[in-house]
């Protein structure tokens, strides 16, 4: 997308969801039609919810470890699914979520965990779309968040998903609930969900212009783009998180999607014009939004430099593949830029799929440290998330109130100064919150000064 003087404005209305046939006896999901359709289903959770009775409704994985979520028999569709995690700094790419439907001893959903859920960068920002979303817990951008996803999964004999700490650190507590329906059969035209990741880091930057906002250059083929998703098979493209951390500064767009559908060369027959356009933006945006199916949910900095992630949701509009779809999306016009580009693909196809690449190891997956503004603030957020978590979870065992305005700062504060992007007073910020968290506990008895 390039400004230009002439501003063209639409108008334009959201649509109800399609209904396309799912299952042999219910109505899909998401529809609204699905909440008053009365059906012979049932449902059910799988849950971490403590076996005793008790309250410690959590579990833990070290490290190395793997966590059955759910092991279900039978014909159903997982309708949700909802985490929320205590884990240490890199949890959201250490942890790795995988599914199998149908007996498949190879998994079709094998995404870092954070990336699933739209956190690509392992920076916190919380958003609503139709298709997931994350909400905040107590302690804003110091504390656990609630991850949600409501892509329909069917499977007609089975299905299993686990979570697996490749980190050096354990994940000290897992909440989850895996909830589903259960059928008597699919439809023979169900197709199963499926999700992969990637990353090039960075990509390969060509042309004599590099990492500068080109116009001029040519790409009429498509091969150096950024690929997102090679699939074969029968099937419909779902969804996408892309994500961006800019290394060069400057605007990084300009980057075309370019979906090429059943071997087709170039031009394929589904061609954009740019990389904001691909998730419902207007030029070069710099202001963070999260609608139903788009979202630029994460901008770093206003001078387009650091970490950005963005989405698209195929609901309405699914991109319909009868052999193969290979999903790419230039890096800067005539793909010019290098850059740590890194994505998640979510598509429904008849099994068997495509063997996925091998996932690089843990730390080889943990986002690059910038020296942006944004990165350079978040490193005092981080430093300080261990003592905010050590002085809530004592007040909670003490029962002793915090005052009232270190309670304010810690839970509400410092979050809104992060959201702000007003970085150079979150420094000053968490510099002084971690001295008066220090202060406070010094003053307590021993017993409450610690967890």
């Amino acid at each position: 997308m390039r400004l230009v003087p002439t501003m063209i404005v639409c108008a334009g209305a959201y649509a109800l969801l399609s209904a396309q046939p799912l299952l042999a006896q219910a109505p899909p999901g998401p529809s609204f039609s699905g909440m008053m359709t009365l059906t012979d289903t049932t449902t059910a959770r799988v849950s971490s919810f403590s076996r005793s009775g008790g309250n410690n409704d959590f579990v833990s994985v070290p490290p190395g470890e793997t966590l059955e979520l759910a092991n279900i028999a039978g014909a159903g569709v997982v309708r949700h699914l909802y985490f929320s995690i205590l884990g240490g700094q890199h949890y959201l790419r250490d942890l790795v979520l995988r599914a199998y439907w149908d007996g498949s001893k190879t998994p079709c959903v094998e995404v870092p965990f954070g990336d699933f859920f739209g956190l690509g960068h392992e920076r916190p920002r919380f958003f609503t779309s139709l298709m997931v979303t994350v909400n905040p817990g107590d302690l804003g951008v110091f504390g656990t968040f609630g991850f949600n996803s409501y892509f329909p999964m069917p499977f007609a004999n089975g299905a299993r998903l686990t979570l697996t700490n490749d980190g050096a650190d354990p994940v000290i507590a897992v909440w989850y609930h895996v909830d589903y329906e259960k059928v008597h059969a699919l439809a023979n035209d169900t197709g199963r969900f499926h999700a992969v990741w990637n990353r090039e880091n960075p990509t390969q930057a060509v042309g004599a212009i590099v990492n500068q906002t080109l116009h001029d250059g040519i790409n009429v083929t498509g091969r150096d783009n950024y690929v997102l998703l090679d699939a074969a098979g029968h099937g419909n493209l779902a969804g996408i998180f892309l994500n961006i951390d800019n290394s060069m500064g400057n605007w990084y767009g300009e980057g075309d999607d370019m979906i090429f559908i059943d071997g087709e060369g170039w031009p394929p027959s589904y061609h954009g014009t740019g990389t904001e356009e691909i998730f419902g933006g207007g030029a070069c945006p710099t202001a963070e939004y999260a609608g139903p199916y788009t979202g630029f949910h994460l901008i770093g900095n206003l001078d387009y430099s650091g970490k950005v992630s963005m989405y698209r949701f195929y609901v309405n509009d699914p991109v319909r593949f009868r052999k193969s779809i290979r999903m790419t999306v230039e890096h800067g016009h005539a793909n010019n830029i290098a850059n740590d580009y890194s994505s998640t693909a979510f598509w429904y196809q008849a099994d068997p799929h495509k063997p996925f690449r091998e996932l690089p190891a843990a730390k080889a997956r943990h986002p690059r440290e910038g020296d942006d503004p944004h990165d350079r603030a978040y490193r005092h957020v981080i430093a300080l998330r261990e003592k905010a978590f050590v002085l809530m979870v004592g007040t909670i065992r003490s029962g002793k109130k915090l005052p009232g305005t270190l309670e304010y700062d810690l839970k509400y504060g410092i979050s809104q100064t992060y959201f702000r992007r007003d970085y150079d007073q979150l420094v000053v910020e968490t510099d002084a919150l971690a001295k008066r968290i220090d202060q406070y506990l010094a003053e307590q008895p021993p017993e409450q000064a610690r967890p």
